[in-house]
């Protein structure tokens, strides 16, 4: 955490900031993960009215290309929210959070890495420590 005198200094910059650039401070909370998450999320729940609403009217109607439309615009919007949703849970959590903390196997996780970033770089330590002779398998010595 901050001290009190640092944070009243962040608020000023930010203050005068929003006040010197506003085009800049929009496109800023714009690019907000969690933001722009929600409006995704409203954007499928709003697919997913519209194929509802599509699907009932093609029953009522008896017109097979509006249920199939509803069907496609249903599973799309889903298909959707689902991607949404696991970029979401990939990398919206602020770094703050992810900086530092613990893994279950005890691991520090460094902020910004990706499941996949941070196996790879478990994998080039393990061959580093291979190659200098500290790790597990002994080098094999050609006879």
């Amino acid at each position: 955490m901050l001290p009190e005198d640092e944070r009243r200094q962040l608020r000023e910059i930010e203050q005068a900031l929003c006040r010197d650039d506003p085009k800049f401070v929009r496109l800023m909370r714009a690019s907000n993960p969690p933001v722009n998450y929600k409006r995704k999320l409203i954007q499928a729940l709003l697919g997913v009215v519209i194929s509802v609403g599509l699907l009932s009217a093609g029953a009522v109607t008896h017109r097979v290309d509006l249920e199939a439309l509803g069907v496609v615009i249903v599973l799309l919007s889903l298909v959707w929210v689902l991607a949404r949703w696991r970029q979401y849970e990939a990398g919206a959590r602020p770094a703050s959070a992810r900086a530092g903390t613990k893994t279950t196997k005890g691991t520090k996780r460094r902020p910004g890495q990706t499941r996949r970033a941070r196996m790879m770089e478990r994998k080039v330590e393990r061959w580093r420590r291979r190659q200098e002779g500290n790790g597990r398998m002994p080098r094999r010595t050609r006879s």
